[in-house]
């Protein structure tokens, strides 16, 4: 919004983000405040290995960080010549109508779009290549991975005007998204990741068979985990036009909660197994936690390079 600022506990607020509305502006405003909040006071040491280094400052060109020097000290330092890197991603979200979901927070669509808009930032800020798929039940938007930061509006704008759509099975819509990925790239999936185990993590093993690296963002609400709800109420499917359920949540609780930790502990370990980064999120998180871990994650890829 025009002539607003954004304080500190904003920032760190995803629901009250949502109100400055443009997704560009926000993502601007969490990529720099992250990476300037990571250093309050300068490196001190004579090491030589840190001769040619100096601390990052907001304004610096974040492709210019030695990420082998973050990983040794966990402090970001900018390298006068650093190469760049030939790093190709693509963001993939999902549009499905259970992303639509939002009671105390604002929506796990809301949030997830706003995550893939901070890091297509980070990316192209990093001379990276990205891009961005959208998609329900098919793609519904495409954008071709590309390093130029002129690129960041388009893909703003795609994710601004996305909704939320029909009934979607992950392990069904993946085949048809990984022959669209023409060379081997790190792909990020925004999503709910509530399907069956067993297709889905076939589904995901494909991306792997492909040599893709995989990092998944898994968003979720937080009356999904905790099951707060203590009178008898009426779920309404959000994929499902016209299905309604009434219940008891007392005597439904134990068994919801028993059954999604189980779901939840179970997706972790196949994820591990399969050798793809995963990373819950609640709607109340703030996008920095997800940033660090996408920006640890690199940091474990350059140590294997």
């Amino acid at each position: 919004m025009a002539g607003e600022t954004i304080t500190t506990d904003e920032l760190h607020d995803p629901t009250a983000l949502a109100r400055f509305g443009k997704l560009d502006v926000v993502a601007r405003l969490l990529v720099e405040g992250y990476m300037g909040g990571q250093h309050k006071s300068p490196f001190k040491g004579s090491s030589v290995e840190f001769v040619e280094h100096r601390q990052y400052y907001p304004g610096d060109e974040i492709r210019h960080i030695d990420w082998r020097a973050f990983g040794k000290t966990g402090r970001y330092f900018v390298k006068e010549y650093e190469e760049e890197t030939n790093l190709r991603a693509y963001l993939l979200v999902d549009c499905s109508g259970s992303m639509s979901y939002g009671q105390a927070t604002l929506s796990k669509f809301a949030y997830a779009r706003q995550l893939a808009a901070a890091l297509g930032y980070l990316l192209l800020s990093q001379r990276d290549a990205v891009g961005l798929m959208t998609f329900d039940t098919q793609v519904r938007e495409r954008v071709e991975p590309s390093a130029n930061h002129s690129s960041f509006e388009r893909l703003a704008r795609v994710l601004s005007d996305a909704k939320p759509g029909r009934e979607t099975s992950l392990s069904s819509v993946f085949p048809q998204l990984i022959p669209l990925l023409k060379r081997r790239s790190l792909v990020v999936i925004l999503s709910d990741f509530f399907d069956k185990l067993d297709p889905l993590t076939a589904a995901l093993q494909q991306f792997r068979h492909a040599r893709h690296e995989v990092l998944l963002f898994q968003v979720v609400a937080p009356e999904e985990e905790e099951f707060p709800f203590s009178r008898p109420t009426q779920f309404r499917s959000l994929e499902r036009s016209g299905y309604k359920v009434l219940v008891d949540p007392h005597r439904l609780r134990a068994i919801y909660r028993q059954q999604y930790q189980k779901f939840e502990t179970e997706l972790a370990q196949r994820c591990g197994n399969a050798g793809v980064d995963y990373v819950k999120l609640l709607t109340s998180d703030p996008y920095q936690k997800s940033l660090g871990a996408y920006l640890a994650s690199r940091v474990q890829r350059t140590r294997k390079g």
